[in-house]
């Protein structure tokens, strides 16, 4: 996953919810540099609009990689981005 593409051009960050990061401080998270770590945030809690941005903020092949080789999304969560991202 190193060195890949991370951000599509034109999508705005979002303000990250504190009950998404509540082990961190939201405003202190760089959604490139910790992408893999939004991206399972988002995958297992997140809500309609953070997964819609996260869609267009990430490359596809980036989500994909995340929802298979994640350690720490829930087994549920995993078969279902996998389902998803199978399309």
């Amino acid at each position: 996953m190193g060195g890949m593409e991370t951000k599509k051009k034109g999508v705005p960050h979002i303000e990250f919810r504190p009950a998404l990061f509540w082990d961190t401080n939201p405003k202190t998270i760089d959604p490139d540099k910790n992408a893999v770590y939004v991206i399972e945030r988002i995958m297992d809690f997140g809500t309609d609009d953070e997964v819609r941005w996260m869609w267009r903020y990430y490359d596809r092949t980036l989500i994909r990689d995340v929802a298979k080789s994640s350690r720490t999304i829930f087994p549920e969560t995993r078969s279902f981005w996998n389902l998803v991202l199978a399309a």
